[in-house]
């Protein structure tokens, strides 16, 4: 049996004593392939510098919403030669947060951006990995209005231009909106990402909306270091936890863990082209 996190950021300093173990356990649980997300600059570099010492590690780049603070022209220029590295496998983690962000001016600062990442992700032929969270942690807001806007605007252009991202433009990461949102984000091709919280007692109305999705359109990621699944929330999350929500996901969708484990690892291959 095979899996793959499509998410989990190895270069935070919470995994500095022990990395290697931490991978190492992953393998052993089974995961055969990592995507380690950049943030800024900075840790874009990171993440390329850890893809480039483990074979099944790859890197995504690109700027956060809630790091905007760090980017200049410099500092993007920075992620454009990163993204050349043949183990970049996507343009991210980029989006819209209002969660942590709440000023109008700010706001709008991220979707400007959101769209030059975007643009250059069709420049690059690279998927984006697509971070969204509404102010209050709620269902839907503003941001999910404006990240589909933006989004669909996007895969319109990609489709105009009969671009091969069309088929693959992305996924929206830890994915905590509505089922109408998920709905129209795989309308526009998009995968939806499930982590550990699928696995909390009070989740219910998350459980309801992965049950109305194919398995064919689901990632499985752990967000390592946050959002531990059962039965280790609370504690530091690794790679290796990702089993669990491939089990969760099982129950949900009355399969067998193998089957999660070989579609899910399928649609990661599929879409980052590993």
């Amino acid at each position: 049996m095979e899996l793959t996190d499509t998410h989990c950021h190895l270069d935070f300093h919470k995994f500095n004593d022990d990395r290697e173990e931490v991978i190492q356990r992953a393998r052993d649980a089974g995961v055969t392939r990592f995507l380690v997300p950049g943030l800024d600059h900075l840790s874009s570099r990171a993440a390329v510098q850890l893809a480039e010492t483990h074979p099944d590690v790859y890197a995504a780049v690109g700027f956060h919403p809630t790091d905007l603070d760090k980017f200049s022209e410099s500092a993007f220029d920075e992620i454009r030669e990163l993204a050349r590295h043949p183990k970049v496998a996507a343009i991210g983690e980029i989006g819209l947060d209002h969660y942590w962000v709440k000023e109008k001016a700010k706001r709008e600062y991220q979707v400007e951006i959101l769209r030059r990442q975007l643009k250059f992700a069709s420049e690059v032929g690279q998927p984006v990995v697509i971070h969204m969270r509404e102010e209050g942690d709620a269902w839907f807001g503003s941001a999910s209005a404006a990240l589909t806007e933006v989004l669909t605007e996007w895969v319109s252009e990609l489709s105009a231009q009969n671009h091969p991202l069309v088929h693959r433009p992305g996924v929206l990461h830890s994915f905590n909106g509505n089922l109408e949102t998920a709905q129209k984000a795989l309308a526009l091709g998009f995968y939806i990402g499930v982590t550990g919280p699928v696995t909390y007692k009070n989740a219910e109305l998350k459980r309801e909306i992965i049950r109305q999705i194919r398995l064919e359109r689901l990632l499985i990621e752990t967000d390592s270091p946050f959002l531990a699944p059962v039965p280790n929330r609370g504690k530091r999350n690794e790679p290796a936890f990702v089993r669990e929500i491939a089990d969760k996901i099982a129950e949900i969708h009355s399969r067998n863990l193998e089957e999660v484990a070989d579609a899910t690892t399928a649609n990661a291959a599929r879409l980052f082209l590993w």
